[in-house]
């Protein structure tokens, strides 16, 4: 036998499971498809006697124009603070139109705190009854837990009532009331909602009207303030103005000065000579002093005085030099000529000793006069000196007096002009209180509309019908989702990775009993019959090279058909060849009993153990051929006789007698009778009741082969409901190709299900 796994669905996946098969979304979607219709059916229903039980609500606006800039007669914008230009300024009338006050003066102009639709005494008494259970609800659980806060009950006044039937109806109107700006432009428009048409037009006119007047109203209150405050401070600025004047005129009578500022000037004219007188009489100063140092050094001779630069450029030590020089060239030629003692060599040397002595006295005399020079210019230093002092104290004095006459006349000059100012603006706010000029005006007035806007019925009833559709869609896909039986071939592929070898279609019979025994022969349940020969031929062609002769069927719970499987599946074999077919559930035999064989009618675990032949376990039924080995009398033991020696013997032997052999065995997952039978057969088919039991089940069952090497030639799918699967579509190629799909047969059966 071939139990290797080449070529084994379970060792690849037939499908990518990344990929999204929308197919398998559209036929899940219609196999639910009357479900979801009816389901979306009663939510629209139910929707639509939601939409019309509800209190229709009607849109009345006004279109209202801002001005962005106002008709300014005066500085109107300065005594407002209101900056007309900016984008903040709009949206400030935005919320102003939102606010409370506007609400408020609109509720007491309409006396709108007695109408049927703001009156809270009156939408109390005619709240919903779930509504009012909510709140008994509510009162009840307080009152059962006294650690949360209890409301107490206070009792109010006439005028603390009306207060908070004002209020009430300030808020429910505040929250009717939507503002929209027309972008792009000064336009703003105003609507208001109430269960009127009439009200709604009256309401949003009336909350135009307020915002005017209320512009207006702030307008004048604001220049009754401005007013009433300018006069009071005209009155302390008056009083500062004076008496900062007479503080100026005091101190001109006292300083007796006339023109101060040309007398300061005159000082710092005085002030700037003498300094500069001063710097040059320094300079004079420190010149003189550098030459009487030279010449009154102790031990200077005349000769090192007749050297100094100051004493040798004076203009009449260089013409006595100049003299000297000329004696000595005189004396010079004449020595070329006479001798010394020649009268004109005599003559020569007494002029020049003459000049000498004269260069001498001239000397004396400079530095004399360099001495004299010296001490003037020290004294003129020194007087120039006291008199720059005297002149700065006199400077510093005028100028303190200066700047106490500036500051008396700044304070004159500040208070002059506050107080002009302050007139003026005083005259303008009082032109202002006679000129009204509103910030905005009406453009389209509010008309009672001629239909509800809310609810709008029809898109709510088709919003209902969408939404439930598309969430019976979502339930259908959720299901399907965490659905995990097996229920078409696409999930025997993709979730078990096994082939299908064949379906057998659900037939309607009794509850609690099992399929008729020969329900394979009725010509009338021709379906369930090809679907028994169908599977008989994918195990044919399956095994063409090297066919199967023993074949075992198990599954992975009890009650999924394997037994029917495992007859039907005889039945067919047996008009083609010879079959016997085998009970090896010792357990929980069935065979025997569907076949009506007595319960002393000795089986397989007699011909193992041996205490019957073969021949006394084997019956024939003589109407399909097919031979009977039953279960027998059950040991304690089931698993170890299974696994004898005795028994792999007895299913050699059975081998050189038929043809196929059917061996019914255990289901997997309560014990592993089947894992040890299988491996004294050639094919495994594994039945699967169809969407019943869970993939993971399965999955472990099939498991459980694959680890002891054994191929599993497929999934046998019984119990199929074909008139769902003609919907799902997830069959084709089984029953499409010759009408077998065709649902006619089991029409007026009864409609139950059953173990087939």
């Amino acid at each position: 036998m071939d139990n290797t796994n080449s070529n084994s669905p379970q060792q690849a996946k037939l499908f990518d499971t990344d990929v999204i098969d929308f197919t398998q979304y559209f036929n899940t979607i219609m196999r639910y498809f009357w479900r979801i219709l009816g389901l979306s059916v009663f939510l629209t229903i139910l929707a639509m006697l939601f939409a019309y039980s509800i209190t229709p609500k009607y849109n009345s606006t006004v279109s209202l124009l801002i001005e962005s800039e106002q008709a300014n007669v005066l500085s109107i914008e300065e005594v407002y603070g209101l900056d007309s230009s900016r984008k903040e300024y709009f949206q400030t009338q935005y919320e102003i139109l939102r606010s409370k006050q506007i609400a408020r003066r609109v509720v007491e102009r309409l006396d709108l705190h007695n109408n049927e639709f703001f009156n809270r005494d009156v939408i109390l008494e005619n709240k919903s009854a779930l509504a009012s259970s909510v709140d008994s609800i509510k009162a009840g659980v307080k009152s059962l837990l006294p650690f949360l806060p209890q409301k107490e009950v206070k009792e109010y006044t006439e005028e603390q009532l009306l207060e908070g039937r004002i209020k009430y109806a300030t808020s429910l109107l505040k929250r009717s009331i939507t503002v929209s700006p027309v972008k792009s432009t000064q336009v703003v428009n105003i609507t208001v909602q109430t269960p009127s048409a009439g009200l709604s037009a009256k309401l949003a006119n009336t909350v135009a009207d307020v915002y005017i007047e209320s512009y207006l109203q702030a307008k004048l209150d604001m220049t009754e303030k401005a007013t009433t405050w300018l006069n009071q401070s005209l009155q302390g600025l008056r009083s500062k103005l004076d008496a900062s004047e007479r503080s100026l005129a005091l101190f001109y009578e006292t300083e007796k000065v006339v023109d101060i500022d040309g007398v300061v000037g005159l000082a710092s004219d005085k002030v700037q000579q003498l300094s500069n007188q001063l710097i040059s009489s320094q300079v004079v100063l420190q010149r003189n002093q550098a030459i009487y140092e030279q010449v009154n050094t102790p031990g200077v001779s005349m000769q090192d005085l007749a050297t100094i630069p100051e004493v040798l450029n004076h203009p009449s030590i260089q013409s006595v030099k100049r003299d000297e020089v000329l004696a000595e060239s005189r004396i010079s030629e004449l020595k070329e000529t006479y001798g010394p003692k020649h009268p004109n060599m005599i003559a020569a040397n007494a002029e020049l000793s003459s000049i000498r002595t004269s260069l001498m006295n001239q000397i004396n005399n400079l530095v004399s006069g360099i001495t004299n020079e010296y001490r003037t210019a020290r004294q003129k230093v020194a007087s120039l000196t006291q008199e720059v002092e005297e002149a700065k104290a006199s400077f510093r004095s005028l100028s303190a007096l200066d700047n106490r006459r500036k500051t008396l006349q700044r304070d004159v000059d500040t208070n002059q002009q506050l107080y002009n100012s302050f007139f003026t603006r005083l005259k303008e706010t009082d032109q202002l209180g006679g000129f009204e000029s509103a910030n905005a005006r009406v453009l389209d007035a509010a008309t009672p509309p001629g239909s509800a806007a809310k609810p709008r019925k029809g898109m709510i009833i088709a919003a209902a019908f969408v939404v439930s559709f598309g969430f019976g869609c979502f339930l259908a896909l959720m299901l399907e989702a965490l659905n995990s039986g097996i229920r078409s071939v696409d999930d025997v592929e993709r979730k078990l990775s096994q082939r299908m070898l064949g379906i057998i279609p659900w037939q309607p019979h009794k509850k609690k009993q099992d399929l008729a025994l020969r329900h394979f022969f009725d010509p009338k349940h021709h379906m369930f019959s090809e679907s028994v020969r169908t599977l008989r031929t994918s195990l044919q062609l399956l095994n063409i090279d090297k066919p199967s002769q023993t074949i075992l069927v198990t599954s992975s719970v009890p009650k999924e058909g394997k037994s029917t499987v495992a007859v039907n599946l005889a039945f067919a074999l047996g008009q083609l060849n010879k079959v016997l077919l085998i009970d090896a559930d010792l357990r929980r035999p069935a065979i025997a009993k569907r076949f009506g064989l007595p319960g002393f009618q000795p089986g397989l675990a007699n011909a193992v153990s041996g205490t019957h032949s073969l021949n006394e376990c084997i019956v024939k039924d003589e109407e399909s051929n097919v031979d009977i080995l039953g279960a027998g009398t059950l040991p304690p033991t089931p698993q170890e006789l299974l696994a004898s020696s005795k028994f792999a013997e007895l299913m050699l032997k059975l081998r050189g007698e038929y043809d196929h052999i059917i061996v019914d065995s255990a289901p997997t997952q309560a014990v592993s009778d089947a894992i040890v039978v299988s491996k004294l057969c050639d094919s495994l088919v594994y039945v699967v009741r169809s969407d019943s039991t869970s993939a993971k089940v399965i999955k472990n069952g099939l498991s459980r082969f694959i680890q002891i090497g054994h191929r599993i030639d497929g999934i046998v799918l019984n119990q199929v409901d074909l008139k769902k699967a003609k919907k799902s579509g997830g069959y084709e190629g089984f029953y499409d190709q010759y009408g077998y799909n065709s649902y006619d047969a089991t029409q007026g059966e009864a409609n139950s299900s059953g173990k087939a």
